[in-house]
């Protein structure tokens, strides 16, 4: 099996991101990022905003490419489901974007249980995947002007890029 290429997208808006409550594996039930698969022939932008409006009606302008991550779940680590079932081993390249908000109220739809706007502040609470909440932190410190240079140092298995 080969990896599956997917997107992510952490959509800003003031002091707030926009994150789903999955309603599907892997990470069933917990908070994360919009995004899903890359379709044949769909280019990744065009994916992550498909992916944004189809999970929570949002539309947004991406701003910059994150991160790229790999996304092994259910390989033995503690990455089960919120509800600590064993999950089939899958592995995602995940390609997250940042976004800004322009408009719409989130509501959730396709593979999204939930979807609504977190404060920036909550992250770390809300027990979500701890590179889930690096890229987004990683989004609000590009945002602020921050470098790069921290993300790198953090996760050096992880390849940074930027659209600048």
């Amino acid at each position: 099996m080969n990896p599956v290429p997917a997107v992510g997208v952490v959509c800003l808006r003031g002091a707030e991101v926009l994150l789903i409550r999955r309603g599907k594996p892997p990470r069933l039930g917990q908070w994360s990022l919009p995004g899903g698969r890359i379709e044949w022939g769909e280019r990744a932008v065009d994916a992550a905003l498909r992916e944004l409006r189809e999970e929570t009606g949002v539309e947004a302008e991406l701003t910059g490419l994150i991160a790229v991550v790999d996304g092994l779940f259910g390989f033995g680590e503690s990455e089960g489901d919120a509800g600590g079932e064993a999950e089939q081993p899958r592995h995602y390249l995940l390609i997250d974007y940042a976004a800004r908000w322009l408009g719409g109220d989130p509501r959730p739809g396709d593979d999204a249980a939930a979807a609504q706007w977190w404060p920036l502040t909550e992250v770390d609470r809300l027990g979500m995947w701890d590179e889930t909440v690096r890229v987004i932190r990683a989004a609000a410190a590009d945002r602020a002007g921050g470098g790069r240079s921290d993300r790198a140092a953090a996760a050096p298995s992880t390849t940074i890029f930027s659209w600048r």
